[in-house]
C-alpha cells in the first residue's frame, strides 16, 4: 500500500496544488454512495456497493473508490481505486492512478487513466483503460442519464461495459466484451442528498473453461446518498 500511495502522489503536480492554497480555493471533501443495493439473483441474494470519495481543490483532487459484490454474506468481488483527478474543462476531468483488486483471488494491480464528465445530451460518462503486470488491458465504459419525472422522482438508466485484451483463466477473465450491464432505477429523493430506489438490472457475463457464461435480470432495491 505504501508503494501505491507513493506512485499516486508522484503523479500530482505539486506546484499546481500549492498554487491553489489560497482562501479563494478551499480544501473540500466529498463522499457518495452511488449504489448500496440488494439484488435478487438466480444464485441467491447479492449485496452490491459503489462508493466514491475525494479530497482536494477546484482543479486537483485525490479520488478514492470502492466497489464490489457480496453473495450470501461472502465477498466475491472487491476493488479499490486511488486516482489523481485533474479538471480539464467545466465538464471533463482526467484521472490517473491505480486499481487494486482484492477479490477474486489472486489479488491484482492495474495502472491506467480515464476521463470522467458530461457528454452531449447530458450523459454522465466514465471511460477508463487499465493495464496489469501481464500487459492485459481492461477498457471500461459507464454511461448514466438522470431524467427528473417530478421534483423528487428520478428515472436513471445506466449502461456499463467491460472489455479485456487477453484471457486470464486464473481469474476467470475472458478477452473481448466480457461483461454488459443495463440498469433502470427509479429514485425518490426524500432529500436531495438521500434517495432510496427500486429497479431492474440485466447482466450478461461471457464465460470460458473456468467461468460459465451467464445472463439474467435482477430485481434491485437500494439507496443512494452523498455528503
Amino acid at each position: 500500500m505504501k508503494k501505491i500511495l507513493s506512485c499516486i502522489f508522484l503523479l500530482v503536480p505539486l506546484q499546481a496544488w500549492a498554487a491553489g492554497m489560497g482562501s479563494d480555493d478551499p480544501l473540500l471533501f466529498y463522499f457518495k454512495a452511488d449504489k448500496l443495493e440488494w439484488r435478487d439473483s438466480d444464485e441467491g441474494n447479492l449485496a452490491v456497493w459503489e462508493f466514491d470519495a475525494w479530497v482536494g481543490k477546484d482543479l486537483d483532487k485525490l479520488w478514492i473508490s470502492s466497489s464490489g459484490e457480496s453473495h450470501e454474506g461472502e465477498v466475491e468481488s472487491h476493488e479499490l481505486e486511488l486516482l489523481y483527478n485533474r479538471a480539464l474543462s467545466a465538464f471533463w476531468d482526467l484521472q490517473l492512478g491505480l486499481r487494486h483488486e482484492l477479490k477474486p483471488e489472486p489479488t491484482e494491480n492495474w495502472i491506467g487513466a480515464g476521463f470522467n464528465g458530461i457528454a452531449p445530451y447530458m450523459l454522465e460518462t466514465n471511460i477508463s483503460l487499465f493495464v496489469n503486470n501481464d500487459s492485459n488491458a481492461n477498457l471500461r465504459l459507464e454511461m448514466e442519464y438522470e431524467y427528473m419525472l417530478t421534483q423528487r422522482v428520478e428515472l436513471v438508466p445506466i449502461l456499463e461495459l467491460s472489455l479485456y485484451s487477453e484471457d486470464d483463466d486464473t481469474r476467470g477473465i475472458v478477452s473481448g466484451l466480457a461483461q454488459v450491464e443495463l440498469g433502470l432505477r427509479l429514485h425518490y429523493q426524500i432529500e436531495r442528498e438521500f434517495a432510496p430506489y427500486l429497479g431492474l438490472v440485466y447482466e450478461r457475463r461471457k464465460g470460458n473453461s473456468v467461468v460459465e457464461s451467464s445472463s439474467e435480470t435482477q430485481l434491485v432495491a437500494g439507496v443512494r446518498f452523498w455528503f
